[in-house]
């Protein structure tokens, strides 16, 4: 028979224990055994006053931001109602069914402010790092590094030709410069060319497009991560440049070794960590093996002979060609020595043309040519040790391990929905970019080390 439920009177008292309603195999658990927040208040205590009103808990608002990244949850107003409504939420952040959720701007407030100047996300986006090293997550052998491209939040419309003498000193209601404005005036480099457009709202972005597709202004979000298990060691945001997002590699390895003391063997990226002053960095400086393609532009694909197809004697500092003549970088005496060394520090060697003219692979070598030229790096050196390394079964590995990378990125936009910016400016990447990969690295140790309790334990 059809049942019906007996009474409308409300109960008047309810025994209700909010642990026993979390699962024991909820993801939230399993990073509540591995996230150590203690310290927050130590950090952030030069930061508060000692009278007025008492405020928000800082770990209270790390966990609710740590629950937003965690489940793509990108709006903090949004964040709000679901911790509200959420007993796994409330339960992680240390919430009883009777207490408030704070209002979403205490958010805002407390980022530009005391975060910022106490640099806390990077803290708890470190101890992370700790904590997997301590579990013996990393193995400190191979680094991978790489960066993926994320919209920022601007619109190209409200944007201005690169080239303009835009005034900068309004802002809306006559308050001024923006705080992305004002950090992008602050690290304003005069002797860089102009970029072909500057937004308005977020100047620092860069404006950038893949192929067959319209153009957007971005930041480039870094990881430097440890292949043995994909944990992310450092993270940086950077306008998306290719020539920024390689230097902030060289800061990433150098913080990692200040910070962790952990140095890699070997560094593991695509080509564009393979121009000639990269490898030489990670050869020279670092005695790391550079696992990367050179970034080759000697080498042709139209059947001419390429710069391989030449052979260098350092003794008499000449090339061979396949025809078997001599290419030098200079054929008559000066009074005074010179380098030989050109300002983009590259050597040139030049055939003679008399030898190029009456050879029979002239239309191989140089067609529409007089004669021939090989181009080389002063870091040829540090580029033959990529040679050598390349094919053998460790940079094999190397190209397979470098997926790992690129796996975090997936998930980042597709599981995590960081696949556009809410902050502007600098600091406002850096935020978002720290605590995704925080996050990333407290699901990693949630899979990889805890273990759900019994549940006997619970129901007890």
């Amino acid at each position: 028979m059809m049942g019906e439920r007996s009474g409308s009177q409300g109960r008047f008292f309810y025994q209700f224990d909010l642990e026993e309603r979390v699962p024991a195999d909820h993801l939230l658990r399993k990073i509540d055994a591995v996230v150590n927040l203690s310290d927050l208040r130590a950090r952030l205590a030069a930061h508060y006053s000692h009278t007025g009103r008492p405020s928000i808990d800082p770990e209270l608002m790390i966990r609710m931001l740590l629950i937003g990244y965690c489940y793509g949850i990108r709006s903090e107003r949004h964040l709000c109602e679901e911790v509200h409504l959420n007993l796994a939420y409330r339960w992680f952040c240390r919430l009883n069914l009777e207490d408030m959720v704070p209002d979403h701007s205490t958010f805002s407030k407390n980022r530009h402010g005391r975060f910022r100047e106490a640099d806390i996300l990077r803290h708890v986006f470190e101890a992370t790092v700790r904590t997997c090293m301590e579990a013996g997550l990393v193995g400190g052998e191979g680094f991978a590094a790489d960066a993926s491209i994320i919209r920022a939040n601007a619109n190209r419309q409200n944007s201005v030709p690169g080239g303009d003498d835009h005034d900068w000193t309004g802002g809306a209601g006559g308050e001024g410069p923006s705080r992305p404005v004002r950090e992008y005036l602050a690290g304003l480099d005069d002797n860089a060319a102009p970029p072909k457009e500057i937004s308005l709202s977020d100047p620092a972005s860069r404006l950038t497009a893949a192929v067959g597709k319209p153009a957007f202004f971005g930041w480039s979000t870094n990881y430097l991560i440890d292949v043995k298990n994909a944990v992310i060691m450092d993270v940086a945001a950077t306008p998306a440049i290719r020539n920024a997002e390689v230097d902030s590699t060289k800061v990433m390895i150098d913080r990692v070794a200040g910070r962790f003391g952990v140095r890699p063997k070997r560094l593991i990226g695509d080509t564009a960590y393979g121009t000639a002053e990269m490898v030489a960095w990670m050869v020279e400086e670092k005695a790391i093996a550079p696992h990367v393609p050179l970034w080759e532009k000697g080498e042709r694909d139209d059947g001419t002979f390429g710069r391989s197809d030449f052979v260098f004697d350092s003794a008499s500092n000449t090339f061979t060609c396949p025809g078997g003549k001599s290419l030098q970088q200079y054929r008559r005496n000066f009074e005074h020595e010179r380098s030989g060394v050109t300002k983009a520090n590259t050597r040139i060697y030049r055939a003679s043309q008399a030898d190029c003219g009456s050879c029979a692979l002239n239309q191989k070598c140089c067609p529409g040519q007089p004669r021939r030229k090989v181009v080389t790096s002063v870091h040829e050196a540090a580029r033959d040790v990529v040679r050598r390394i390349r094919g053998t079964p460790e940079y094999l590995q190397s190209r397979r391990d470098r997926k790992k990378v690129e796996m975090l990125f997936a998930h980042l936009k597709r599981i995590m929905k960081l696949d556009r910016l809410r902050l502007r400016g600098s600091s406002g990447a850096q935020d978002e970019f720290t605590l995704a990969a925080a996050v990333q690295n407290l699901r990693k140790l949630a899979k990889l080390v805890t273990r759900p309790p019994p549940l006997a334990l619970h129901a007890a």
